[in-house]
């Protein structure tokens, strides 16, 4: 007798590649780095694209694109330059590791992109995703992708209800991944992989998902057991940390105080105020911490208001005071300058001093007028 081999769950991969890539050319968005399939624009992308909304990236990737339009122009650029294009994106390790990636290209693959997912996954700061994304869109090779939007569909789709961010869940869906790009081909692949992380952004959102418009809804798991908000089970994120940091925008004879964080910190190489994380310090008086952290005597100390910003997994409530001080004594600090307030916005500010530096412009703008 004879036994088909296809099976009900090859059948179900087969229903989700054909529907989704009826559904993507009518519903994705007109995203500028969709509209080439140049390796290095697409990796700037989805680089940009880690941690941040499409919104966001959008405006810097084109800026970045104009400055910086190939891999040499990136690779030979000044470390400062390249994080002042990415300055208010965060988690500037990205910024650093394309510029790694770039000179390593140059040296070991004459300039050109690679083409091998080994040889892409093995680029500083690139993972399975992103290694899988880049050599899927440019070069239509089928590998599997999967980030928080696929993640998300997936889960819903087959209901699936482990962590997905345990081995044996995250494994079951980068095999479900597999299979989809697999049946899909290298024709379909690019098409099919954007159009999970499209589904996942436009429908299958995190709260509030559009079920009623989703094209996968009728075979959705999720959808028709009533399980779509317990999908994905997350186990919960640590709490967040409070902590309160005082920043003094220092003046003298016009000139301002700021220093460059070391390497091997948070935002490394990036330029800020003087400043003291006060979270575990009793309490005092911000003329006592200024003189006793940075030897600065003020002549006068004016509040310039409260940022509060985030950092991982860090809530940050940043006091700012604008200072005259007659006199600086001398510091330990390395990495520190003078300069006047016309060449601070030249320097990749960290997002929290960028605000701040927003703040003492409009100050000095109204003292003028």
């Amino acid at each position: 007798m004879y036994l088909s081999l296809v099976t009900p769950h090859h059948r179900k991969i087969a229903a989700i590649v054909l529907k989704l890539l009826e559904w993507y050319p009518k519903n994705a968005r007109d995203l500028p780095w969709r509209r080439t399939t140049d390796p290095y624009a697409v990796y700037v992308s989805e680089i940009m694209l880690q941690q941040t909304q499409v919104k966001t990236v959008i405006p810097y990737w084109k800026r970045w694109m104009r400055e910086l339009p190939d891999l040499r122009a990136l690779a030979e650029a000044t470390p400062q330059r390249v994080l002042k294009l990415w300055e208010g994106l965060g988690y500037y390790s990205r910024a650093r590791n394309l510029q790694r990636a770039a000179r390593q290209i140059l040296d070991f693959h004459s300039g050109k992109f690679p083409r091998r997912f080994e040889d892409v996954l093995a680029l500083p700061g690139i993972g399975r995703y992103t290694a899988g994304a880049i050599t899927s869109i440019a070069f239509h090779q089928p590998h599997p992708i999967l980030d928080g939007n696929i993640i998300r569909v997936l889960t819903r789709f087959f209901g699936i209800a482990g962590d997905p961010r345990g081995k044996e869940t995250n494994a079951q869906l980068w095999r479900i991944a597999e299979e989809l790009v697999g049946h899909a081909g290298p024709r379909r692949c690019s098409p099919l992989n954007q159009s999970l992380m499209e589904l996942g952004a436009l429908v299958c959102s995190p709260r509030s998902p559009r079920c009623e418009i989703c094209p996968l809804r009728s075979d959705c798991v999720a959808f028709r057991s009533n399980r779509v908000a317990e999908l994905p089970s997350l186990a919960p994120r640590p709490a967040a940390t409070q902590r309160n940091v005082m920043a003094f925008v220092i003046e003298r004879d016009g000139k301002f105080l700021v220093r460059q964080r070391a390497a091997r910190t948070v935002n490394a190489h990036l330029w800020e105020f003087p400043n003291i994380d006060t979270s575990g310090l009793p309490p005092a008086h911000p003329k006592e911490l200024l003189a006793q952290h940075y030897n600065v005597r003020a002549r006068t100390m004016t509040a310039l208001g409260t940022i509060r910003h985030s950092i991982t997994r860090y809530r940050i409530i940043l006091e700012a005071f604008h200072v005259v001080s007659n006199r600086l004594l001398p510091t330990s600090l390395a990495r520190e300058t003078w300069l006047p307030f016309t060449q601070l916005d030249a320097l990749p500010f960290t997002s929290a001093h960028r605000k701040l530096l927003g703040i003492v412009a409009a100050d000095l703008r109204g003292f003028r007028t």
